[in-house]
Protein backbone atom coordinates (compact mmCIF):
# COMPACT_ATOMS: atom_id res chain seq x y z
CA UNK A 1 0.00 0.00 0.00
CA UNK A 2 0.83 3.48 -0.70
CA UNK A 3 1.81 5.04 2.46
CA UNK A 4 2.80 8.99 2.56
CA UNK A 5 4.42 12.06 4.51
CA UNK A 6 1.16 14.09 4.01
CA UNK A 7 -1.87 12.79 5.69
CA UNK A 8 -3.65 16.13 5.50
CA UNK A 9 -3.14 17.09 1.48
CA UNK A 10 -5.29 20.07 1.87
CA UNK A 11 -2.68 21.17 4.17
CA UNK A 12 -0.98 21.91 0.42
CA UNK A 13 -3.20 21.68 -2.09
CA UNK A 14 -6.77 22.89 -2.36
CA UNK A 15 -9.58 23.24 -5.47
CA UNK A 16 -12.18 25.91 -4.27
CA UNK A 17 -15.40 27.02 -6.21
CA UNK A 18 -16.93 30.87 -5.85
CA UNK A 19 -19.33 32.66 -7.62
CA UNK A 20 -18.14 36.45 -8.56
CA UNK A 21 -19.75 39.28 -6.77
CA UNK A 22 -17.99 42.36 -9.18
CA UNK A 23 -17.09 44.43 -6.08
CA UNK A 24 -14.60 46.16 -6.15
CA UNK A 25 -11.24 46.32 -3.61
CA UNK A 26 -12.39 49.76 -2.30
CA UNK A 27 -15.63 48.07 -1.37
CA UNK A 28 -14.35 45.06 0.17
CA UNK A 29 -13.51 42.85 -3.09
CA UNK A 30 -14.44 39.44 -3.05
CA UNK A 31 -12.92 37.40 -0.03
CA UNK A 32 -13.11 33.98 -0.41
CA UNK A 33 -12.36 31.48 2.22
CA UNK A 34 -11.83 27.90 1.64
CA UNK A 35 -14.96 25.95 2.68
CA UNK A 36 -13.28 22.46 3.30
CA UNK A 37 -13.23 21.36 6.85
CA UNK A 38 -9.83 20.67 6.51
CA UNK A 39 -6.46 22.15 7.47
CA UNK A 40 -6.71 25.88 7.35
CA UNK A 41 -3.55 27.62 4.19
CA UNK A 42 -2.47 30.32 3.13
CA UNK A 43 -1.97 29.54 -0.88
CA UNK A 44 1.23 30.98 -2.70
CA UNK A 45 0.02 30.25 -5.93
CA UNK A 46 -3.69 30.98 -6.80
CA UNK A 47 -4.57 29.31 -10.84
CA UNK A 48 -7.68 30.97 -11.37
CA UNK A 49 -10.18 29.82 -14.64
CA UNK A 50 -13.72 31.05 -14.94
CA UNK A 51 -16.15 28.18 -15.13
CA UNK A 52 -19.09 29.96 -16.99
CA UNK A 53 -17.82 32.01 -19.44
CA UNK A 54 -14.96 32.26 -21.84
CA UNK A 55 -11.82 33.67 -19.95
CA UNK A 56 -8.29 33.37 -19.84
CA UNK A 57 -6.87 31.37 -16.68
CA UNK A 58 -4.71 33.61 -14.10
CA UNK A 59 -1.90 33.06 -11.96
CA UNK A 60 -0.67 34.51 -9.04
CA UNK A 61 2.25 33.84 -6.58
CA UNK A 62 3.30 34.93 -3.51
CA UNK A 63 6.78 35.72 -4.63
CA UNK A 64 5.66 38.20 -7.57
CA UNK A 65 3.08 39.61 -5.39
CA UNK A 66 -0.38 40.32 -5.27
CA UNK A 67 -2.19 42.14 -8.38
CA UNK A 68 0.58 40.48 -10.99
CA UNK A 69 -0.93 37.82 -13.25
CA UNK A 70 0.25 35.67 -15.70
CA UNK A 71 -2.08 33.82 -18.18
CA UNK A 72 -1.42 29.88 -18.63
CA UNK A 73 -4.10 29.84 -21.50
CA UNK A 74 -1.65 33.10 -23.24
CA UNK A 75 1.79 34.31 -23.73
CA UNK A 76 1.20 37.54 -22.60
CA UNK A 77 3.87 39.31 -20.29
CA UNK A 78 3.18 39.71 -16.73
CA UNK A 79 -0.25 42.07 -15.99
CA UNK A 80 -0.92 44.16 -13.25
CA UNK A 81 -3.79 45.38 -11.73
CA UNK A 82 -5.10 46.58 -8.37
CA UNK A 83 -8.67 45.01 -9.19
CA UNK A 84 -6.63 41.30 -10.20
CA UNK A 85 -5.69 38.89 -6.56
CA UNK A 86 -5.02 41.34 -4.19
CA UNK A 87 -4.44 38.82 -1.24
CA UNK A 88 -2.97 35.96 -0.28
CA UNK A 89 -5.66 35.06 3.22
CA UNK A 90 -4.88 32.80 6.02
CA UNK A 91 -7.39 30.32 5.04
CA UNK A 92 -8.31 31.33 1.42
CA UNK A 93 -7.63 35.18 -0.99
CA UNK A 94 -9.10 38.21 -1.95
CA UNK A 95 -10.49 39.29 -5.48
CA UNK A 96 -11.41 42.74 -6.91
CA UNK A 97 -13.72 43.79 -9.77
CA UNK A 98 -11.85 42.59 -12.59
CA UNK A 99 -14.06 40.40 -14.67
CA UNK A 100 -11.42 37.69 -15.52
CA UNK A 101 -11.22 36.30 -11.78
CA UNK A 102 -14.82 38.08 -9.95
CA UNK A 103 -16.88 38.65 -12.93
CA UNK A 104 -20.67 39.11 -10.98
CA UNK A 105 -22.53 35.94 -11.08
CA UNK A 106 -19.91 34.06 -13.04
CA UNK A 107 -18.60 30.84 -11.36
CA UNK A 108 -14.93 30.73 -10.78
CA UNK A 109 -12.50 27.72 -9.88
CA UNK A 110 -9.11 28.52 -8.14
CA UNK A 111 -6.72 25.93 -7.58
CA UNK A 112 -4.34 26.48 -4.71
CA UNK A 113 -0.86 25.60 -3.99
CA UNK A 114 1.18 26.15 -0.60
CA UNK A 115 5.05 27.09 -0.93
CA UNK A 116 6.77 28.89 1.66
CA UNK A 117 5.62 32.50 1.30
CA UNK A 118 7.35 35.38 -0.28
CA UNK A 119 11.13 33.38 -0.59
CA UNK A 120 14.47 34.48 -0.51
CA UNK A 121 17.40 34.58 -2.85
CA UNK A 122 18.30 30.86 -3.95
CA UNK A 123 22.29 31.31 -4.81
CA UNK A 124 23.27 27.54 -5.97
CA UNK A 125 23.18 28.46 -9.42
CA UNK A 126 25.13 30.19 -11.80
CA UNK A 127 21.87 32.74 -11.46
CA UNK A 128 21.16 34.01 -8.18
CA UNK A 129 17.20 33.64 -8.32
CA UNK A 130 15.62 37.20 -7.20
CA UNK A 131 13.71 34.66 -4.53
CA UNK A 132 12.66 31.47 -4.55
CA UNK A 133 9.81 29.94 -2.16
CA UNK A 134 10.34 26.12 -1.91
CA UNK A 135 7.89 23.49 0.27
CA UNK A 136 10.47 20.48 0.33
CA UNK A 137 7.41 18.49 2.27
CA UNK A 138 5.05 18.96 -0.42
CA UNK A 139 7.63 19.32 -3.35
CA UNK A 140 6.75 22.79 -4.66
CA UNK A 141 8.66 25.97 -5.81
CA UNK A 142 8.24 29.22 -6.96
CA UNK A 143 11.73 31.27 -8.16
CA UNK A 144 11.85 34.54 -9.83
CA UNK A 145 15.03 35.57 -11.46
CA UNK A 146 17.09 37.70 -14.34
CA UNK A 147 17.74 35.78 -17.28
CA UNK A 148 21.26 36.01 -19.26
CA UNK A 149 20.34 34.28 -22.17
CA UNK A 150 23.60 31.92 -21.82
CA UNK A 151 23.58 28.12 -22.70
CA UNK A 152 24.07 26.65 -19.64
CA UNK A 153 23.12 28.96 -17.01
CA UNK A 154 21.12 27.21 -13.93
CA UNK A 155 18.93 28.63 -11.40
CA UNK A 156 18.41 26.80 -7.94
CA UNK A 157 15.10 25.59 -7.13
CA UNK A 158 15.31 25.01 -3.65
CA UNK A 159 13.40 21.06 -3.33
CA UNK A 160 16.06 19.29 -2.62
CA UNK A 161 15.12 16.81 -5.15
CA UNK A 162 14.97 16.69 -8.92
CA UNK A 163 11.82 18.21 -10.21
CA UNK A 164 9.96 15.91 -12.10
CA UNK A 165 7.64 18.59 -13.67
CA UNK A 166 8.01 22.24 -13.92
CA UNK A 167 7.31 25.48 -16.46
CA UNK A 168 9.17 28.55 -16.49
CA UNK A 169 7.76 31.94 -18.60
CA UNK A 170 9.08 34.88 -19.81
CA UNK A 171 7.17 38.13 -17.44
CA UNK A 172 8.68 41.40 -19.46
CA UNK A 173 8.14 39.96 -23.06
CA UNK A 174 4.97 37.76 -24.68
CA UNK A 175 6.43 34.23 -25.22
CA UNK A 176 5.23 30.91 -25.19
CA UNK A 177 5.83 29.56 -21.56
CA UNK A 178 8.18 26.38 -21.61
CA UNK A 179 7.23 23.32 -20.03
CA UNK A 180 9.41 20.04 -18.77
CA UNK A 181 8.03 16.47 -17.98
CA UNK A 182 10.00 13.75 -16.88
CA UNK A 183 7.97 11.68 -18.86
CA UNK A 184 7.58 13.86 -22.28
CA UNK A 185 10.57 11.40 -23.65
CA UNK A 186 12.78 9.02 -23.55
CA UNK A 187 14.94 11.82 -23.36
CA UNK A 188 12.68 14.67 -21.67
CA UNK A 189 15.75 16.90 -21.03
CA UNK A 190 15.89 17.53 -24.96
CA UNK A 191 12.50 18.69 -24.91
CA UNK A 192 10.11 21.15 -24.67
CA UNK A 193 6.04 21.51 -24.44
CA UNK A 194 3.97 24.71 -24.05
CA UNK A 195 1.37 24.98 -21.99
CA UNK A 196 -0.12 28.35 -23.45
CA UNK A 197 -0.31 25.92 -26.61
CA UNK A 198 -1.71 22.52 -27.68
CA UNK A 199 1.61 22.31 -30.20
CA UNK A 200 2.92 18.63 -29.89
CA UNK A 201 6.53 18.33 -28.09
CA UNK A 202 8.96 20.15 -30.03
CA UNK A 203 13.10 19.08 -29.38
CA UNK A 204 15.11 21.84 -28.92
CA UNK A 205 18.31 22.60 -27.03
CA UNK A 206 17.73 26.29 -26.32
CA UNK A 207 15.36 25.36 -23.75
CA UNK A 208 17.39 23.45 -21.01
CA UNK A 209 20.17 22.55 -22.86
CA UNK A 210 19.84 19.01 -23.31
CA UNK A 211 20.69 19.10 -19.52
CA UNK A 212 18.54 17.10 -16.86
CA UNK A 213 17.76 18.83 -13.59
CA UNK A 214 19.35 18.02 -10.78
CA UNK A 215 18.44 17.94 -6.95
CA UNK A 216 19.55 21.64 -6.88
CA UNK A 217 19.70 22.76 -10.13
CA UNK A 218 17.82 24.01 -13.43
CA UNK A 219 19.95 24.21 -16.34
CA UNK A 220 18.21 26.46 -19.13
CA UNK A 221 19.25 27.19 -23.14
CA UNK A 222 19.37 30.74 -25.33
CA UNK A 223 15.69 30.48 -25.54
CA UNK A 224 13.99 34.08 -24.97
CA UNK A 225 10.68 32.43 -23.61
CA UNK A 226 12.47 30.59 -20.71
CA UNK A 227 15.87 32.95 -20.18
CA UNK A 228 15.80 35.94 -22.01
CA UNK A 229 18.29 38.28 -21.24
CA UNK A 230 18.18 40.98 -19.01
CA UNK A 231 14.49 39.86 -18.39
CA UNK A 232 12.52 39.12 -15.54
CA UNK A 233 11.46 35.00 -15.82
CA UNK A 234 9.35 33.32 -13.24
CA UNK A 235 9.81 28.91 -12.59
CA UNK A 236 7.39 26.75 -11.09
CA UNK A 237 8.65 23.73 -10.13
CA UNK A 238 7.42 20.41 -8.49
CA UNK A 239 8.42 17.01 -7.50
CA UNK A 240 6.59 13.51 -6.68
CA UNK A 241 5.72 13.17 -3.28
CA UNK A 242 3.75 10.01 -2.63
CA UNK A 243 1.04 10.19 -1.72
CA UNK A 244 0.28 13.61 -2.36
CA UNK A 245 1.59 14.29 -6.36
CA UNK A 246 2.44 12.19 -9.23
CA UNK A 247 3.43 12.91 -12.79
CA UNK A 248 3.91 10.10 -15.56
CA UNK A 249 2.50 9.13 -18.78
CA UNK A 250 0.67 6.50 -20.53
CA UNK A 251 -0.42 5.31 -23.73
CA UNK A 252 -3.68 5.41 -25.13
CA UNK A 253 -5.78 2.95 -26.06
CA UNK A 254 -9.21 4.68 -27.85
CA UNK A 255 -11.71 3.09 -25.65
CA UNK A 256 -14.21 3.94 -23.04
CA UNK A 257 -12.14 1.50 -20.81
CA UNK A 258 -9.31 3.46 -20.72
CA UNK A 259 -5.94 3.10 -18.79
CA UNK A 260 -5.56 2.74 -15.53
CA UNK A 261 -3.22 5.61 -14.00
CA UNK A 262 -1.97 5.13 -10.84
CA UNK A 263 -1.51 7.49 -8.38
CA UNK A 264 -1.21 6.35 -4.65
CA UNK A 265 -3.82 8.39 -3.80
CA UNK A 266 -7.38 9.75 -4.42
CA UNK A 267 -6.80 12.77 -6.89
CA UNK A 268 -8.26 16.08 -6.40
CA UNK A 269 -6.80 17.62 -9.42
CA UNK A 270 -5.52 15.42 -13.01
CA UNK A 271 -4.02 17.46 -16.10
CA UNK A 272 -3.01 15.39 -19.08
CA UNK A 273 -1.88 16.15 -22.37
CA UNK A 274 -0.70 14.44 -25.60
CA UNK A 275 2.27 14.88 -26.58
CA UNK A 276 2.75 12.95 -30.07
CA UNK A 277 0.42 15.39 -31.61
CA UNK A 278 -1.28 18.88 -31.50
CA UNK A 279 -3.66 18.49 -28.61
CA UNK A 280 -5.07 20.43 -25.25
CA UNK A 281 -3.97 20.41 -22.21
CA UNK A 282 -7.08 18.65 -20.07
CA UNK A 283 -7.78 19.70 -16.52
CA UNK A 284 -10.09 17.58 -14.48
CA UNK A 285 -10.84 18.47 -10.61
CA UNK A 286 -12.93 16.79 -7.88
CA UNK A 287 -15.15 19.63 -6.70
CA UNK A 288 -16.44 20.67 -10.43
CA UNK A 289 -16.97 16.76 -11.08
CA UNK A 290 -17.88 15.25 -6.95
CA UNK A 291 -19.33 12.14 -9.01
CA UNK A 292 -17.67 9.72 -11.51
CA UNK A 293 -18.25 9.74 -14.73
CA UNK A 294 -15.92 13.55 -13.98
CA UNK A 295 -16.66 14.84 -17.62
CA UNK A 296 -16.38 18.28 -16.70
CA UNK A 297 -12.81 19.79 -17.36
CA UNK A 298 -10.92 23.12 -18.71
CA UNK A 299 -8.06 23.30 -21.15
CA UNK A 300 -5.12 25.02 -19.87
CA UNK A 301 -4.53 26.60 -23.68
CA UNK A 302 -8.11 28.09 -24.14
CA UNK A 303 -10.23 30.20 -22.98
CA UNK A 304 -13.26 27.93 -23.38
CA UNK A 305 -15.83 28.17 -19.99
CA UNK A 306 -15.92 24.41 -18.61
CA UNK A 307 -17.17 21.45 -20.79
CA UNK A 308 -18.83 18.57 -20.16
CA UNK A 309 -18.57 15.50 -22.56
CA UNK A 310 -18.86 11.71 -21.71
CA UNK A 311 -16.34 11.61 -24.94
CA UNK A 312 -13.83 12.97 -22.57
CA UNK A 313 -14.16 11.56 -19.23
CA UNK A 314 -12.58 9.99 -16.45
CA UNK A 315 -12.80 8.18 -13.17
CA UNK A 316 -11.22 9.76 -9.77
CA UNK A 317 -10.59 6.57 -8.00
CA UNK A 318 -9.55 6.08 -4.49
CA UNK A 319 -5.72 5.66 -5.98
CA UNK A 320 -5.33 7.03 -9.25
CA UNK A 321 -7.17 7.82 -12.21
CA UNK A 322 -9.70 5.94 -15.09
CA UNK A 323 -9.66 6.91 -18.46
CA UNK A 324 -13.15 6.77 -20.05
CA UNK A 325 -13.50 8.93 -22.82
CA UNK A 326 -11.69 8.47 -25.93
CA UNK A 327 -11.44 11.63 -27.55
CA UNK A 328 -8.15 12.71 -29.40
CA UNK A 329 -6.57 14.36 -27.06
CA UNK A 330 -7.86 12.69 -24.15
CA UNK A 331 -7.17 8.95 -24.51
CA UNK A 332 -6.11 8.56 -28.28
CA UNK A 333 -5.49 4.91 -29.01
CA UNK A 334 -1.93 4.32 -29.37
CA UNK A 335 -0.65 8.31 -28.73
CA UNK A 336 1.26 8.81 -25.90
CA UNK A 337 0.06 11.17 -23.18
CA UNK A 338 1.76 13.15 -19.78
CA UNK A 339 0.00 13.82 -16.64
CA UNK A 340 0.23 15.71 -13.83
CA UNK A 341 -2.10 14.97 -10.30
CA UNK A 342 -2.14 15.89 -6.99
CA UNK A 343 -4.01 14.25 -3.52
CA UNK A 344 -7.38 14.49 -2.38
CA UNK A 345 -6.22 11.81 0.20
CA UNK A 346 -3.39 9.19 0.46
CA UNK A 347 -4.88 5.53 -1.04
CA UNK A 348 -3.11 4.69 2.64
CA UNK A 349 -2.01 7.52 5.15
CA UNK A 350 1.18 7.31 7.24
CA UNK A 351 -0.53 4.64 10.28
CA UNK A 352 -1.86 2.59 7.37
CA UNK A 353 -5.31 3.64 7.00
CA UNK A 354 -6.28 3.28 3.65
CA UNK A 355 -8.85 6.01 2.37
CA UNK A 356 -12.36 5.93 1.08
CA UNK A 357 -13.94 5.45 -2.75
CA UNK A 358 -15.96 8.25 -3.93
Amino acid sequence: MAYTTIDDPSAYFKVQLYTGNGTAIGSGGNAITFNDTDTDMQPDMVWIKSRSTGEKHMLFDAVRGVTKAIKPSGNDAEATNTEFLTAFGSDGFTVGSNDKVNDNTVTFVAWCWKANGAGATNEAGSINTTKTSANTTSGFSISTFTGNASAGATIGHGLGAVPHWFMNKNLADAGNWGVYHHKNTAAPETDHLHLDTNAATADDADFWNDTAPTSTLITLGTHGSINGSGEAMVNFSWTEIQGFSKFGSFVGNGDNDGPFLYCGFKPAWFMSKRTDAAASWNIWNNKSNPHNVADALQYADGTDAEASSASYSIDFLSNGIKMRGYRADTNTNGATHVWMAFAESPFCNSSGVPNNAR
